[in-house]
């Protein structure tokens, strides 16, 4: 859901346009949301502590980071230093890490459980990638519609995801 919610800011934000920039978006989350859990699995229990004491910093570092920019950028249209296309580059990258992180605490479990990760990651990176897509195309409708309004409310969702990310983590 954090990936469909991501999708749909980056698509009312305006930035990314298109059905290739959604498909970009969405295949990319996709592909993270599968090679995570495998990571995850392969490193097994060795390393879990250490990610886990990490993972929702990095994943909130990252969404506020895209978020405030695309908040900024809704805000004050005169900046010439726009967020730029989120389907696109480092952004991309940074927004599948950001919601792909928790998957990997997914594929540490299932070592632990002694779980095939194969069937697991495949279906999580197929669900992702249609999610996304139906999040992106909704997003862009909204954002045709409202306008810049949409930039920030899209910054804003990127905002409020990443700090359910580290609430649910730090208080449990």
């Amino acid at each position: 859901m954090d990936a469909f919610a991501v999708a749909l800011g980056c698509g009312a934000s305006g930035q990314a346009r298109g059905a290739r920039a959604g498909f970009r978006l969405a295949f990319h989350f996709g592909l993270f949301q599968f090679m995570m859990p495998v990571a995850g699995w392969a490193a097994g229990v060795r390393i879990e502590r250490l990610v886990s004491a990490w993972d929702h910093w990095i994943a909130f570092g990252l969404l506020v980071f895209v978020g405030a920019r695309m908040i900024r950028a809704g805000l004050n249209p005169r900046l010439e230093t726009r967020p730029g296309d989120p389907s696109r580059g480092l952004k991309l990258v940074m927004l599948a890490v950001a919601t792909s992180i928790d998957a990997f605490a997914i594929g540490l479990s299932l070592a632990m459980l002694r779980v095939s990760i194969w069937y697991p990651s495949v279906v999580i990176g197929v669900v992702t990638l249609g999610v996304s897509m139906a999040g992106f195309q909704f997003g862009s409708k909204l954002g045709a519609r409202f306008g810049k309004r949409m930039e920030v409310a899209g910054g804003a969702i990127l905002l409020l995801i990443g700090l359910r990310i580290l609430a649910s983590h730090v208080l449990g």
